[in-house]
């Protein structure tokens, strides 16, 4: 049952990123959930019977299912790397293809040395106790830890320097990557518990695997689906903001280009009316020219010229009430920006 809703978690995240990623151009996410929805489906009771039917029956499709998930997360501790400002060596070296490769070389070839007997949808449960196979399940789950401590360190540093919903997507990745990394200390428990022979450490432990398996993925899915529902919260709020600010300085623009004519009025066409930023942009330059031209008359009160540093600050992306304020050109003079 919780691999079907894994699965399922998976596809939707598959379908979300579909949409919400639309026109972008990078696809590792997208690619990384697709490969680990694959994966999980293989591993789906009704599914993995059929298709090791096809493969000869002897649980080939466990190997093929567990390879494709371990490339699955390889891609995406990839995207999260690649989205991080702050790449330390050691994660760029967990996340790596050398790590993959040498994970994926020795899960297989552990797997070949198993005795793995007829379709089963219960493999390390039945085969746990053959030390190939315990070897074969700790690998990829060693694999995982390394992975996802990598991510939870990335997702750490990207939360420090994140503020409002831009929190929400590092947060969820971070309590997956733990989520993750406690699973997979207890499915290497149970292996070796399994191994040695100590049924009742295997049972206790056995406890936390399903609530963990069900928490990483859907921690991780919230994580990867929410990033791009946060830049277009983020891009709408901005968006809203920007048309208030130049709605406010409407006033102020006016008087300031009726004294002193700006671009906007000499050069109509070389202002797009049609970006709200640029028209700010433009608004808030044309307002101090004025501001600063000897020649003309023009003056603002103390609420318009408080007005005005805010839509300075805001443009440079600073929020901090007490920024100090873009200083105007010590030039005086006709010029143009």
């Amino acid at each position: 049952m919780i691999v079907v809703l894994v699965a399922a978690f998976m596809w939707l995240l598959v379908a979300a990123l579909l949409v919400l990623r639309r026109g972008r151009a990078e696809r590792n996410i997208t690619y990384a959930a697709l490969t680990i929805a694959i994966a999980m489906t293989m591993n789906i009771d009704q599914a993995y019977r059929i298709l090791d039917r096809y493969a000869g029956g002897t649980n080939l499709v466990t190997v093929v299912a567990d390879a494709t998930l371990m490339i699955g997360v390889f891609l995406l501790g990839r995207a999260v790397m690649r989205a991080s400002e702050h790449q330390p060596r050691a994660a760029q070296l967990a996340l790596g293809r050398f790590t993959l490769a040498a994970a994926l070389t020795g899960a297989v070839g552990t797997f070949l040395l198993i005795s793995r007997g007829i379709t089963t949808t219960s493999f390390m449960l039945e085969l746990g106790e053959q030390p190939y196979a315990a070897a074969y399940s700790m690998i990829q789950f060693s694999y995982y830890v390394i992975v996802l401590s990598a991510m939870a360190a990335l997702a750490a540093r990207q939360l420090r320097t994140s503020v409002g919903a831009q929190q929400i997507p590092p947060v969820s990745l971070l309590l997956g990557s733990i989520c993750g990394v406690a699973l997979s200390v207890v499915v290497i428990t149970m292996d070796l518990a399994h191994v040695v022979r100590n049924l009742n450490l295997m049972t206790v432990v056995a406890v936390a695997y399903e609530p963990l398996h069900l928490l990483t993925f859907l921690f991780l899915c919230l994580g990867f689906a929410s990033q791009p529902a946060a830049r277009s919260l983020q891009a709408r709020s901005r968006d809203r903001t920007t048309r208030m600010l130049v709605h406010d300085l409407e006033p102020i623009w006016a008087a300031a280009t009726k004294a002193r004519p700006g671009i906007s009025h000499t050069e109509p066409a070389a202002l797009d009316t049609s970006d709200p930023e640029t028209l700010l942009h433009r608004q808030v330059v044309e307002i101090r020219d004025a501001m600063i031209d000897t020649r003309v008359e023009f003056d603002v009160s103390a609420g318009d010229r408080e007005l005005i540093e805010r839509a300075e600050r805001y443009l440079l992306g600073t929020r901090s009430s007490d920024a100090a304020p873009v200083a105007p050109p010590a030039r005086q003079g006709p010029h143009r920006r």
